[in-house]
């Protein structure tokens, strides 16, 4: 045991010793004996997290996401009582969809009115009392609890991230009064956490056989996946002589360049499929638009291979395997061992199948170099400089139209669809390697939800030089389309202006960015993207400046 520290300094220093390097904060007045905390660290170099302020809570949420994308390392946030986790309500959502462990803490207000350290000082904090105040993130986090007591920082600490960690990993919250924080503790617990998240799991062996039997012995197998594991995907593709089709991929998970990457719609290999293995996907196919053969053998695996925590989802799943996908997926790979034969003729059909649809492609992307430009023009456009950088999309460009043969290259939004992510993902992604090019991209709608004055004020006071290209058609795209999706002959789809679609007229994106002190800039024409995004790239690179393109697309789709 060491002197004196207050509940506050004890959680602070156990995060660290939980990994944790940054706390992502927006503070408020219950930050009082956290920000004393800090300051107190940095004076004596008790080692705590570093405290990066951030202006808006859904930016903070999004950026402890994109930052673990890239570590694998849990991550913290704290924000103010209720109204700080209402706004941090909708990045909570999609790290909960993405399976992201983050420890979300938001203060509460003070349960006394007086005589205790911390107590009530302020009008707000009778106007901010909540009965529940957990309640607003329940049903997205994996475990909640209030700190009651000061002795119970620490250990409380250590079961949050060890449960946040554990498969299948996801957000935990805890709240924080502000009088329990401000209590002394006679000193710090021993080191290292008490817990520590549970071991990888794998099915047992008889389930991987079985698995393998069915795989192997199928004449057209499938596999489809959403966030399969890169090199064990590859490989167990290979030992089948099976395509790989991504569907809606949140990160890419098979070389887009490999004779055996299916493209990105399952449905047209689904209708002939005898074996579909599901890799991590929660929407592996769309229900209206295919039914599987009558014998065809669906298997899925993940973590939660039945996404036990989305109430409705029909999928078929004649066998599950529940753990660690890539370690499931390298156990099906020995297990498939040299048991399939004589798919060479299969091989070299799927192959040219693949050059055939890469070969469209580039030739549909070629017909988009205008004034506006197509959404595949910028994406090959991107891809043709991202090197060995990284692309965070949100409704912004189209993996089919890239050159993506790394894994961790390509992140995108969760399916739960909080708009806003892109951008400050990838500002977190930046913090873990701020010389590598780190490209956010987005619709012009997901970027004014993405509260871009604080992203862009961040990207100037952490040092953060990302790249943002807007595709900016002028239009929430995604609403008009499921609108035309059901109402393909209404009125709507004959209105000149279909109602609540309209983002006319468009902002000055590039004035936003701008303002703080970023590098700014309006493209018109397809044939100056390549300059625009080299001069983009060299303030990046050069500079150290973030720079943002908005970029004039068409309506497509």
């Amino acid at each position: 045991m060491t002197e004196t520290v207050t509940a506050a300094e004890a959680l602070l220093g156990r995060l660290k010793t939980n990994g944790i390097d940054y706390l992502f904060a927006n503070g408020g007045t219950d930050f009082a004996p956290v920000i004393e905390g800090l300051a107190r660290a940095a004076a004596t170099g008790t080692g705590m997290p570093e405290a990066l302020p951030i202006p808006h809570e859904t930016a903070a949420v999004a950026m402890a996401h994109g930052l673990h994308l890239v570590t694998g390392k849990p991550q913290a946030v704290m924000v103010h009582t209720n109204v700080g986790l209402a706004n941090a309500v909708m990045g909570l959502i999609n790290a909960a969809c993405d399976n992201i462990p983050i420890l979300l803490m938001s203060g509460r207000t003070p349960v006394t009115e007086q005589g205790r350290t911390g107590s009530r000082n302020a009008a707000i904090h009778w106007g901010q009392e909540m009965r529940d105040q957990a309640a607003m993130v329940r049903e997205c986090t994996k475990w909640d609890y209030e700190l009651r007591f000061p002795e119970q920082a620490e250990e409380l600490v250590d079961r949050a991230v060890a449960i946040a960690g554990s498969a299948p990993m996801g957000p935990v919250y805890m709240s924080l009064p502000r009088e329990v924080l401000c209590a002394d503790l006679p000193g710090r617990m021993a080191d290292g956490p008490l817990l520590r998240a549970s071991a990888p799991s794998l099915p047992e062996a008889a389930a991987i056989e079985a698995a393998a039997k069915i795989l192997a012995r199928a004449e057209r197998p499938l596999i489809i996946a959403q966030r399969g594991s890169f090199h064990e995907t590859v490989a167990l593709a290979e030992a089948l002589g099976a395509p790989v089709v991504e569907h809606w991929p949140v990160r890419n998970a098979m070389p887009t360049g490999h004779d055996l990457h299916a493209g990105f719609d399952p449905h047209p290999l689904l209708r002939d499929a005898d074996a579909v293995l599901v890799v991590d996907a929660l929407v592996p196919w769309m229900p209206d638009k295919v039914t599987l053969p009558r014998d065809a053998r669906v298997i899925q695996l993940g973590a939660d291979p039945l996404f036990s925590r989305t109430p409705v989802r029909g999928y078929r799943a004649d066998l599950s395997l529940a753990g660690d996908s890539a370690a499931i997926l390298a156990a099906l790979t020995v297990a498939v061992g040299d048991r399939v034969q004589g798919r060479a003729a299969r091989r070299a059909a799927l192959a040219e199948r693949h050059r055939s649809q890469r070969a469209q492609m580039r030739e549909r992307t070629k017909s988009g170099n205008g004034a506006p430009m197509s959404g595949a023009w910028v994406s090959q456009c991107v891809s043709d400089v991202l090197g060995d950088g990284i692309v965070f999309s949100e409704l912004g460009v189209n993996p089919a139209a890239m050159a993506l043969d790394r894994p961790g290259q390509y992140f995108a939004h969760a399916l739960s669809g909080g708009l806003g992510w892109a951008l400050p993902a990838a500002l977190g992604a930046q913090l873990a390697d701020r010389d590598r090019l780190v490209i956010a991209t987005m619709g012009d709608g997901s970027y004014q939800f993405a509260n871009p004055v604080s992203c862009h004020q961040v990207a100037e006071a952490q040092g953060l030089p990302v790249l943002t290209v807007v595709l900016n058609n002028g239009i929430w795209n995604a609403v008009r389309r499921s609108t035309l999706a059901i109402y393909g002959d209404g009125h709507a789809a004959r209105a000149n202006r279909m109602p609540v679609t309209s983002l006319q007229p468009s902002p000055d994106y590039a004035k936003v960015a701008e303002a703080s002190r970023g590098f700014g800039l309006r493209v018109e024409r397809g044939e100056d993207l390549p300059q625009a995004l080299a001069r983009a790239i060299d303030v990046v690179r050069r500079e150290r400046r973030h720079a943002l393109l908005d970029v004039s697309v068409a309506v497509e789709g």
